[in-house]
């Protein structure tokens, strides 16, 4: 049973995931902490995400004309810290899946920049044969020519009978 390469790559970003979530974490954290990152980054898409969320719902039940009252600021840090923490999760697993999308070209860039040149050096060594065909064939046509152009040779049979 032949066992393929061991894939690292893949261990490799199974590893960075696992690390991004308690830095995601602890930036939900700081989000909680920090008023600045509260208001100006966890707030905002919360509010969006609650108010589309609200909207897509109401939509379904057939209440179209429903004001959607703001989430509490509470409420919106504690969502906007969770959003925030699966963007990070979902850049952070984007981004490794990008790198591994340029690895795998990248290989197989250099597979076929192998494969063009053992087909340009077999197409040289293949044009080099030829030549030394028509050159080998050029000269057993000369040689056969000087042994037509030669006479040829009286017969030595003189027996009698």
């Amino acid at each position: 049973m032949v066992v393929g390469a061991f894939p690292i790559a893949k261990l490799l970003y199974l590893g960075v995931r696992q690390l991004s979530k308690p830095i995601a974490n602890r930036m939900k954290a700081g989000a909680r902490r920090s008023e600045f990152f509260k208001n100006y980054i966890c707030l905002p898409p919360a509010q969006v995400y609650h108010w589309v969320e609200m909207r897509a719902k109401m939509r379904i039940m057939g209440f179209r004309g429903s004001t959607i009252k703001p989430l509490n600021e509470e409420a919106a840090a504690e969502l906007g810290a969770e959003l925030l923490g699966e963007a990070i999760i979902f850049l952070v697993g984007g981004g490794c899946m990008v790198l591994e999308y340029s690895r795998q070209s990248a290989n197989a860039r250099r597979k076929e920049e192998e494969l063009t040149e053992t087909i340009s050096s077999l197409q040289t060594q293949l044009g080099e044969l030829t030549l030394a065909t028509e050159t080998l064939d050029a000269q057993i046509r000369e040689i056969n020519r000087l042994l037509l152009s030669f006479p040829s040779a009286p017969s030595t049979n003189n027996t009698k009978y």
